[in-house]
């Protein structure tokens, strides 16, 4: 595998980026321009032009609801990890306790505070932004989409 660098690291997929999008755009134009120059089926062209924005728009928005749903599942390996490495024991115990959205935000919690706040998450049933708020060594997250 090469290496990295400016000129190679932007991964496309072809399949998705240069036959679906690209195929879908050309049909887009082409009924929006029979449906300016054929008068006498304006209203077929008005409905495959609505139909073709729709695809494209609904394969957008599945392609952005598989990358959250990945990058949750990540979050929640990630807190696996980080609550064993620091207790020792297995989050999968009190996980069920917690809301995804409760973890997201614990998440932030510098080490030295993640087990006091977890216990406290579910002792009085912290909300997100209340955990948030609660943290004093906030560790950003950059890659989150």
């Amino acid at each position: 595998m090469s290496d990295q660098n400016i000129k190679n690291h932007i991964r496309f997929y072809v399949p998705h980026h240069f036959i679906f999008y690209p195929l879908i755009l050309a049909l887009t134009i082409s009924s929006v321009y029979y449906l300016i120059t054929q008068s006498q089926d304006r209203v077929i062209f008005s409905f495959i032009t609505a139909i073709l924005i729709l695809i494209g728009w609904l394969s957008y928005m599945t392609r952005q609801h598989y990358a959250l749903n990945n990058q949750n599942r990540i979050v929640r390996l990630e807190m696996r990890l980080r609550y064993y490495q620091l207790t020792g024991q297995p989050f999968e115990i009190i996980e069920d306790q917690l809301s995804f959205s409760q973890i997201a935000a614990l998440r932030f919690a510098s080490n030295t505070e993640l087990v006091t706040l977890i216990k406290r998450s579910i002792q009085e049933n912290l909300q997100p932004k209340a955990i948030k708020q609660a943290i004093q060594h906030w560790i950003p997250d950059h890659m989150r989409a």
